[in-house]
């Protein structure tokens, strides 16, 4: 059996002295503490050829019982410029994602596009259909949620489905119905105003694995997410302000919040009762805290888009006999859909648009939809089964997948482990691809977008650094602090004249003072800094 994974979450946050330079004058001959072994034949290059101020990172006090893996290699050959225990298992975080994404990218293909058709399923007179409408999910990742005009996919640096672990989580500006909405607006071009029947959704695709958490299903509407965004009130006592989103029945959302005065703390509870679908705020906001958003879960997927779709229908002018809250009908799906009337489609952004949101921000369910989108692939509807499409696309790619252990796609199972050598494999293959810019500009880059945004903003590497990162942290209430497993980062080094290094650098079993996550955005701020000190070296 597979084992249940634990949460990862994702490197944030630079210091504004990032890229200060730092005063080292003298390195020591052999191990540093927590720095790993020096040469030991397995191509380690030891701490000698690191830059210093690399090394004086390594020898910070959190990392008294840490051990270090890094590695850098050229395109050509991939010759080794710096190596530190590159061949050892280290848990991986969200870098895991390399593998998950790529798999699924050459899977599919990066012009793939996901097409959910809605079929008239009965009889149709005139502008009448007595039957059902039935929507057959096909694995897209945002349903338009997330498209921009011009067909693109739109991101912020902090993800909203990081918003109840991480302050400063903000909402693109996209309706996350869009794709719903224009699926209703065909069915009405298509001539039918009146339903007769029910709207089902069709989700047999593949079967939802809990042990991939988050769970991907195959209608995935705003990340099954509800958006509850708190805003101040005009003056210290008065009511928080409340925008919430998508506005899908039966869920309602209620707020207690109040504004208090400027400088005092924010504080908001959410709480979820009958089934997640009636949502209460409560709590207090800094009347000059800026607007804080939270998530609640969409408990059953397949239901919601039902209603959300029955709700759209009447928006474009269909009427729909059926209630439009309850459980999705799923007895009433025929066995296929050969000579039924499609009535709607809707086609979704490239897979690389989905792939550079994946990688941009260390999307979790995304990520792990990948692995059931291999499995289909395959011709199966169980999501395990795309775990031997991986292997067999990770052989032809060349790299040695048993120097890789994945019980997921986001890198966030106890079982997870990858060597450095196995995910500058992964990006060595990458380069000998037609889409190797592509693939690479998907990745956060240093100073610049996505995860990396706000670290080294000032410093020379910025915008030469793409980079995935990843972390795994959990409490030590032993000792009152917070156990760091990994803070990783993966990548390309523009060392100038269109050369790009392949790297991975990555911490496993560092510690915090205090509970204090700030103390975590440090040491992945340290991650930071050392990719770019990479970048900077010759």
């Amino acid at each position: 059996m597979r084992s249940r994974p634990v949460h990862t979450a994702p490197l944030r946050r630079a210091a504004a002295a990032a890229c200060a330079a730092l005063l080292f004058t003298a390195l020591a001959s052999g191990t540093a503490a927590g720095a790993g072994p020096s040469p030991s034949g397995d191509g380690d290059t030891g701490l000698g050829g690191l830059d210093p101020r690399i090394v004086e990172i390594m020898r910070k006090p959190e990392y008294r019982h840490a051990r270090w893996g890094l590695l850098q290699t050229q395109p050509d050959g991939g010759r080794v410029v710096r190596s530190l225990s590159a061949g050892e298992f280290f848990i991986p975080g969200s870098t895991a994602k390399l593998l998950s994404v790529s798999g699924p990218w050459q899977t599919l293909g990066s012009d793939h596009r996901f097409v959910t058709p809605v079929y008239a399923v009965g009889e149709r007179s005139g502008a009448t259909l007595t039957g059902d409408l039935d929507l057959v999910a096909q694995g897209d990742l945002t349903m338009g949620g997330r498209t921009r005009p011009d067909g693109t996919v739109a991101y912020t640096d902090l993800d909203h489905t990081y918003a109840n672990d991480f302050p400063g989580a903000t909402l693109t500006p996209e309706n996350p119905l869009a794709g719903i909405d224009r699926l209703a607006r065909q069915v009405r071009d298509s001539g039918i105003t009146r339903v007769d029947g029910d709207v089902v959704v069709d989700s047999r695709l593949f079967a939802p694995d809990p042990v991939l958490d988050p769970t991907p299903t195959p209608l995935i509407v705003n990340d099954n997410l509800i958006d509850l965004l708190t805003t101040p009130g005009d003056r210290a006592g008065a009511d928080a302000r409340l925008l919430w989103r998508p506005r899908v029945a039966p869920y309602e959302v209620t707020s207690t919040v109040k504004t208090v005065a400027a400088g005092k703390p924010t504080a908001v509870t959410v709480t979820a009762t009958e089934g997640g679908t009636r949502i209460r705020l409560s709590g207090t906001i800094a009347a000059d805290a800026a607007p804080l958003l939270r998530t609640s879960p969409v408990t059953d997927p397949a239901a919601f888009g039902r209603t959300a779709l029955i709700e759209a229908l009447g928006r474009a002018g269909v009427r729909v006999t059926a209630d439009p809250t309850g459980p999705n009908p799923t007895g009433r799906l025929p066995r296929d859909y050969a000579g039924r009337a499609r009535v709607a489609e809707y086609t979704s952004p490239p897979f690389a648009q989905y792939a550079k949101l994946i990688l941009k921000v260390s999307h979790n369910l995304g990520a792990n939809l990948g692995i059931c989108l291999m499995a289909v692939s395959a011709g199966s509807d169980g999501c395990e089964d795309g775990f031997p499409v991986l292997a067999a696309f990770l052989d032809r790619a060349g790299v040695d997948r048993e120097q890789a252990e994945l019980m997921d796609g986001r890198g966030g199972n106890p079982a997870d482990r990858a060597t450095p050598r196995a995910l500058v494999q992964m990006l060595a293959f990458w380069q000998r691809s037609p889409d190797a810019r592509l693939f690479r500009e998907a990745l956060p880059i240093l100073g610049v977008d996505g995860l990396l945004a706000e670290n080294c903003r000032s410093c020379p590497a910025r915008g030469k650094v793409f980079g995935k990162t990843g972390a795994a942290v959990g409490g030590d209430a032993l000792n009152d602090r917070l156990s760091v497993g990994a803070i990783t980062i993966a990548g390309y080094l523009d060392k100038g004249g269109g050369r790009f290094d392949t790297f991975f650098a990555g911490v496993n079993g560092a510690s915090t003072p205090t509970e204090n996550p700030e103390e975590v955005v440090g040491i992945a701020n340290d991650l930071a800094l050392i990719a770019a000190y990479l970048q900077e070296s010759p």
